[in-house]
């Protein structure tokens, strides 16, 4: 008799220890900056050390020391399972991606923790349901509170200064921009802007004001242009592949939907809010020429955004968004409303 409960004791232990492990997960994650970058030392590892934290430790992410694709792969590599998570800009595939092209805009803000929050409450409320979506689970969605545009050895004010300027630009939106002004437009990536500009290639070079220091390019790109509510911007997701989250415990589920979603991408907002004023003040303290673009040049940026909005209400229509006027509407107001609070 007591041998039995010794062997079914000894048994339920077992079962248990199995069922605990086989609970255990541990995802993979790509990730595409350096370990140096300030998304992987202040965004990316405190979030999978909260993720360790809330599930006890049953859920683990791993950062794999190296991506497993290019940037613009990194949404495909998490729909197909490739890693676990992902991480990566929307406009890096643009023509999947046309619902959200409004949030690249000109005017979409710049305070990146309220765009942040605006676009992931966008996306949960008008397209969360867009077959575009499927396969994977959002875990955030964020904004990086302004692009501007940046000279090597002239300030760029009006339309007149930036006409025949080559600038060096990430996409489709600024793209159009820079030709609408009479600039031209040259397609790299923010990684060979310094060896354009010293190589005389390029002009000049769209960026956050964060990455022109982040990128090391404070010696090649000396004149600032400030638009106050940003000249575009770029919309950033971090994504879960949707079998991987699936096979997580309800319970462990739970724990990790508390700090995603919005509370994620609040926190994504916040790194650039913090990024961008230390970078304008280093640029400001080397003795940077940094002016807030004029009235006549931000006018000329309204009349392209106008013809922006219309282009995208239809190209969004055919891409499903069913009231694509509602969709802009409530991130404005949204952004609004966070803004003034």
């Amino acid at each position: 008799m007591t041998r039995t409960l010794l062997k079914t004791t000894a048994l339920g232990t077992a079962l248990l220890f199995a069922a605990g492990a086989a609970g255990a997960q541990n995802l993979t994650m790509s990730s595409w900056v350096p370990p140096t970058h300030f998304l992987h030392t202040d965004f990316f590892v405190p979030f999978a050390e909260q993720v360790a934290e809330v599930t006890e430790g049953r859920v683990t992410v791993t950062i794999l020391p190296a991506p497993l694709g290019s940037p613009a792969q990194h949404w495909e590599l998490a729909r197909t399972g490739v890693a676990d998570i992902t991480w990566g800009n929307f406009t890096y595939e643009p023509e999947r991606f046309v619902a959200l092209w409004f949030a690249e805009f000109p005017n979409a803000g710049t305070d990146a923790e309220a765009q942040s929050v605006a676009l992931w409450r966008t996306y949960e409320a008008h397209l969360a349901d867009l077959e575009v979506f499927d396969g994977v689970e959002m875990l955030a969605a964020g904004l990086f509170g302004g692009g501007q545009l940046h000279h090597g050895s002239a300030q760029m004010v009006t339309p007149g200064d930036i006409a025949g300027q080559k600038f060096r630009m990430g996409g489709p939106i600024q793209e159009r921009l820079l030709t609408e002004l009479g600039a031209v437009p040259v397609a790299a990536p923010a990684t060979r802007a310094y060896e354009m500009l010293e190589s005389g290639v390029i002009d000049g070079s769209l960026h956050t004001m964060e990455s022109v220091v982040n990128f090391r390019l404070e010696e090649a790109l000396t004149h600032h242009t400030v638009f106050p509510e940003g000249l575009y911007d770029a919309a950033f997701f971090v994504v879960m592949n949707s079998a991987r989250w699936d096979s997580i415990a309800p319970a462990d589920q739970a724990a990790i939907e508390a700090i995603v979603g919005e509370t994620l991408s609040a926190a994504w907002g916040r790194q650039f809010d913090a990024q961008n004023p230390a970078a304008t003040a280093a640029l400001a303290a080397a003795g940077h020429t940094i002016t807030e673009a004029s009235p006549e040049l931000i006018a000329a940026v309204d009349t392209i955004y106008d013809a922006m909005v219309a282009d995208w209400i239809v190209a969004a229509r055919e891409a499903g968004v069913a009231d694509p006027e509602t969709v802009l509407a409530f991130y404005v107001e949204t952004y609004g409303a966070l803004t003034a609070e």
